[in-house]
């Protein structure tokens, strides 16, 4: 059965300082569509979105919205002046009778509508911006980068609204895990053009690498058929003189379309050098402590950091991943405990609040102020890796263009200042890399960089991320910060953490219970290869990991419900209040009711297998 579209795009063509962005695209989001949104950074996906949301205007085309159809945007940088709290902002067009609802999704976004906005974070404003976006439940939800700034539980969160919605839904995501779990269909966005698949970001990278292995042959064939044709045109023959020109005229339309063409983007060319090696042990830690006033941070943790150790640190917003990190590194002194550094240690930072980046200078400024890479007696050449190199080509490196280098630094998207700050990381040698958060705002082919770049580096990595794939594919261990102080070690990335934590939760559930083995003759342990493995899938294990948090948030949710549901003058005071409260209420328990239900038949297959 074909489905209605919910919003069109004809013809778009649209320009910025004399460059078009887009130029007669075309595309269409139906109902039910779960689209993910990708392309290069600077690519145009957000001011495709913002054309979408009917923000940007197009110099030509039109933008159609299906009948009754509401559009709503969650951009990167919501603006909310003339709000008084988080919750002002998130509720202001909602019903008043509707405003709980912005309340349950606070709390499964971990924020308080209190807030005031003076006082609250980047990430939090971002957060009530998301919160302000499902609670209005629009027809169409054009979602930039809805993951930014949220730790993994809140992803896990959002990833279980999303799945259970029947809205249309436009996602721009750097987070891979995020999007191979929600989308169904693709936009690409390449030099200027927009491609649609009807498969999830899953299925992107085979059809991208196709489309340009073809694009490359037509390219070859093209170039071959110039250098015939150029052959010809030097050589000569004396043939009739008409239809001689012809063939000039038609060399000249094929080098036409070939100068045509436009290039792909590449890669940055980011490297990192190896420093001297460092001492075999580079941190020991043994039983730090530190609470800020009654706030337990982190109670009794020993570790041993090791030379190529490549550790991830996950955890909740807030729990202290960055305060462990900073006692790791001798920034902060713990409370309790002895933290030891190694010898011989080159350290380099990447500071997720991006605080090394004075947004008054230029690129160019940025670099040349940098005493590290700053070269005596020269203005335009900066030291990278002991090399000088002049200031605009260092720049080009990572993708940036001549005019850019005397732009400010303000005038640059989250992914190029996240480019600007590893230009500066990588321009000297380390054997210490402590990132935090240095995979927002990165596009997918930059993440994919990173990644082998970390992977093959010879120093070590100590690493804050909420992106789960990026901390299967770098991490060697895992720390945990799993509340009220307790931070444990485990061995792999995230996957490797969520089946290690499953399997230990049982283990202590199962001690008060389980009565002591009889003694015999032979080893009670068994060898990792021998345990039993677990029939479910990757997606399954996700799911069985996510749920007792889902089920609890709609226990919670209900138990709101009734309460409100309990007052008796309710239904005479406010009856639209009422009658809603009452739907929801269903909607809640039909929902708890199917999770419950997937919980069990899980379990049981795991339990199973």
């Amino acid at each position: 059965m074909a489905r209605a579209p919910v919003l069109q795009l004809s013809d778009i063509s649209l320009t910025f300082g004399g460059d078009p962005v887009f130029d007669g695209l075309n595309l269409v989001v139906q109902e039910g569509d779960r689209v993910a949104l990708v392309g290069r950074n600077g690519s145009g996906k957000s001011t495709l979105m913002k054309v979408m949301a009917g923000l940007v205007e197009a110099d030509r085309g039109s933008r159609v919205l299906g009948p009754g159809i509401t559009v709503g945007y969650m951009e990167q940088d919501p603006d909310l002046s003339g709000f008084a709290t988080l919750g002002d902002f998130a509720s202001s067009t909602l019903d008043p009778s509707e405003t709980y609802k912005v309340d349950m999704v606070a709390e499964g976004l971990k924020f308080d509508p209190e807030t005031p906005v003076e006082t609250a974070s980047g990430g939090e404003r971002r957060r009530a911006a998301l919160a302000k976006l499902l609670a209005e439940a629009p027809g169409l939800m054009l979602l930039d980068e809805p993951t930014n700034h949220l730790d993994i539980e809140a992803i896990a969160w959002l990833e279980e609204e999303l799945r259970t919605t029947k809205t249309a839904y436009v996602l721009i995501s750097h987070d891979r895990a995020f999007l191979n779990h929600l989308t169904r269909a693709t936009l690409w966005i390449d030099r200027g053009a927009v491609r649609r698949q009807e498969e999830g970001f899953a299925a992107f990278e085979a059809w991208r690498d196709k489309i340009w292995e073809d694009e490359d042959m037509q390219r070859h064939k093209l170039d071959r058929k110039i250098k015939a044709e150029a052959r010809w045109a030097v050589e000569g023959i004396s043939a009739r003189r008409k239809r001689n020109m012809g063939r000039v005229r038609a060399l000249q339309d094929l080098r036409s379309e070939r100068a045509s063409q436009i290039r792909r983007q590449g890669t940055a060319a980011m490297e990192l050098d190896v420093a001297e090696k460092s001492g075999k042990r580079v941190v020991e830690a043994e039983h730090i402590s530190k609470t800020f006033g009654d706030r337990v941070i982190v109670r009794d943790l020993s570790i041993k950091v090791a030379r190529g150790d490549r550790i991830a640190f996950v955890g909740p917003n807030g729990a202290g991943k960055t305060t462990v990190l900073k006692m790791l590194t001798g920034e902060m002194e713990p409370d309790t405990g002895t933290v030891k550094l190694g010898t011989k240690l080159d350290m380099a930072v990447f500071d997720q609040t991006r605080s090394n980046l004075r947004d008054d200078l230029t690129l160019w400024e940025a670099l040349i102020s940098d005493k590290d890479m700053r070269v005596s007696g020269k203005a335009d050449q900066v030291m990278v890796r002991g090399t000088p190199k002049h200031v605009v080509g260092y720049l080009k490196e990572f993708l940036f263009t001549d005019a850019q280098a005397r732009a400010p630094v303000s005038s640059l998207s989250g992914g190029e200042k996240a480019r600007l700050l590893l230009a500066k990381l990588m321009a000297k040698p380390s054997n210490l890399l402590v990132l935090d958060e240095p995979t927002n705002d990165l596009d997918i082919e930059t993440l994919d960089l990173l990644q082998e770049i970390l992977t093959d580096f010879e120093g070590t990595v100590l690493l804050v991320s909420h992106d789960r794939d990026f901390i299967d594919r770098v991490a060697t261990q895992t720390v945990a910060m799993e509340g009220d102080g307790e931070a444990v070690v485990y061995a792999g990335g995230w996957t490797d953490y969520l089946t290690q934590r499953g399997e230990r939760a049982k283990a202590q559930a199962g001690k008060a219970s389980q009565k002591p083995a009889q003694k015999s003759g032979k080893s009670e342990a068994k060898p990792q290869a021998e345990k039993a493995k677990s029939g479910l899938s990757f997606t399954e294990k996700h799911r069985l990991e996510a749920l007792p948090a889902e089920i609890a948030r709609l226990e919670a949710e209900i138990a709101k419900l009734a309460d409100l549901l309990a007052d008796p003058e309710l239904f005479t005071r406010e009856p639209v209040k009422f009658q809603k409260a009452t739907e929801m209420l269903t909607e809640r328990q039909a929902a708890l009711d199917a999770a419950e239900e997937e919980w069990l038949t899980l379990e049981e297959k795991n339990s199973g297998a």
